[in-house]
C-alpha cells in the first residue's frame, strides 16, 4: 500500500485507495462487509468513507447501517486507532418527512451538523471521525453559518479535518476564502465524482456533482486541497458487458477513450479498473480514488492497482484522446 498526507501534511495519514462501504450493512450484508474490511486492512488499507445516510434507500433502511456495521468491526477488531474514518453530514431527510435523498435531505444548517456529529459518533462508537464532510450542497442556508458550525466540530476535537461532497466549485471557494478571513478551518478534501470519462456536456446527476475543470483547478492552486474520487468505475462498466455506460457518460470522445483504456489494460496485463485506478493515483492532481466494492475479489482487482505503473508514456497516451 501507498499513502498521503490530507490537508497539506497536516491531516492524518492515509492509504491511497479508499473504501468507500455505502452497501455495507445493508445489500452487502454483515459477514461480507466484514471479510472486505478484514481484507482491506491487511492489505494496508487505513482509509474508510461512510454517511449518516447510508443505505436509507435499501428496503427497510434508515441510514444508520453504514455507520453501525463499521462501528461494530471497529470495536470487534480493536481498530479504531489504525483507521482514518469519514463520514458526511446533510443528506438524511428532515425529520417527519416521508421521502428521502435525492428528493429531499435536511441541510447543512447548525443545528443539523451538531447533531448529525452526535449521531455519527454514537453509531461508529467512538470520541471523534477523522474527516468530517458536508455531504450534498444546500444554498438555503448562509455559508457562513455552515462554515462556522463545521469549525465547532473541529474545535470540540469531534473531528480533524473537514472537507465538501457535492458543491459546486464556487461555493466550495467561497466557504473556504470566509473560514480562512475568520481564522477558522475550512474544507480541505473535496469528494466529487470523477473517473477517466467526463461526462456529456451539462451532465449532472441532480444533487451529485462531477469534478470538473474548475474543481480540479481549485485542487491544483491549494496545497492543502485533495480530490476524493467516487464512482471511479462507474459501477463495473468498464469491465462488465452486462453493465451498461451511465448516459451521462456515453458520447463519442468517452468510446474513442474506451477503446485507448482497454489498450493499455492489454499492454499491461491489467484491467480496465485497474488502469483507471491507476490514472487516478499517479497523476499530478492529488487523488483518493472512493472505491466501493460488493466482494473481497473485486477488493483485490482495485487492490492491484496501487503498485500498476503507467509511466509517462502510457499516461500520455491515455490523456490525449
Amino acid at each position: 500500500m501507498h499513502y498521503r498526507t490530507l490537508a497539506g501534511g497536516t491531516g492524518p495519514e492515509v492509504s491511497a485507495l479508499c473504501l468507500g462501504i455505502l452497501p455495507f450493512g445493508s445489500s452487502v450484508d454483515d459477514a461480507t462487509s466484514y471479510a472486505i474490511l478484514d481484507r482491506f486492512a491487511e492489505a494496508g488499507g487505513t482509509f474508510v468513507d461512510t454517511s449518516n445516510n447510508y443505505a436509507i434507500w435499501a428496503p427497510g433502511g434508515t441510514g444508520d447501517e453504514s455507520e453501525l456495521l463499521l462501528g461494530r468491526w471497529l470495536r470487534d477488531r480493536g481498530a479504531r486507532d489504525r483507521t482514518v474514518v469519514a463520514t458526511k453530514v446533510g443528506a438524511r431527510p428532515p425529520a417527519g418527512s416521508t421521502k428521502i435523498w435525492p428528493e429531499v435531505w435536511e441541510g447543512l444548517s447548525a443545528k443539523v451538523i451538531r447533531a448529525g456529529i452526535e449521531g455519527s459518533l454514537r453509531r461508529l462508537g467512538t470520541d471523534h471521525v477523522d474527516l468530517y464532510y458536508a455531504h450534498v450542497e444546500d444554498r438555503d442556508v448562509p455559508v457562513t453559518e455552515t462554515v462556522e458550525a463545521f469549525a465547532e466540530v473541529v474545535r470540540s476535537g469531534a473531528t480533524r479535518v473537514l472537507g465538501v461532497s457535492n458543491h459546486a466549485a464556487w461555493r466550495v471557494a467561497a466557504a473556504r476564502q470566509y473560514a480562512a478571513d475568520q481564522g477558522l478551518p475550512g474544507y480541505t478534501c473535496v469528494q466529487q465524482r470523477h473517473t477517466y470519462l467526463w461526462p456529456v456536456p451539462g451532465g449532472e446527476w441532480g444533487a451529485q456533482w462531477y469534478a470538473r475543470d474548475d474543481v480540479q483547478d481549485m485542487i491544483a492552486a491549494n496545497d492543502d486541497m485533495t480530490l476524493m474520487a467516487y464512482g471511479p468505475l462507474i459501477h463495473g462498466a468498464y469491465t462488465r458487458p452486462d453493465k451498461k455506460l451511465l448516459a451521462e457518460y456515453d458520447h463519442p470522445v468517452s468510446h474513442r477513450r474506451l477503446d485507448v483504456l482497454r489498450e493499455v489494460a492489454k499492454e499491461l496485463g491489467a484491467t480496465p479498473n485497474q488502469v483507471v485506478l491507476a490514472w487516478q493515483m499517479g497523476g499530478a492532481l492529488p487523488i483518493v480514488p472512493v472505491v466501493g466494492v460488493s466482494s473481497v475479489a473485486q477488493l483485490d482487482e482495485a487492490l492491484a492497482a496501487v503498485d500498476l505503473d503507467l509511466g509517462p508514456e502510457l499516461r500520455a497516451r491515455l490523456d490525449a484522446v
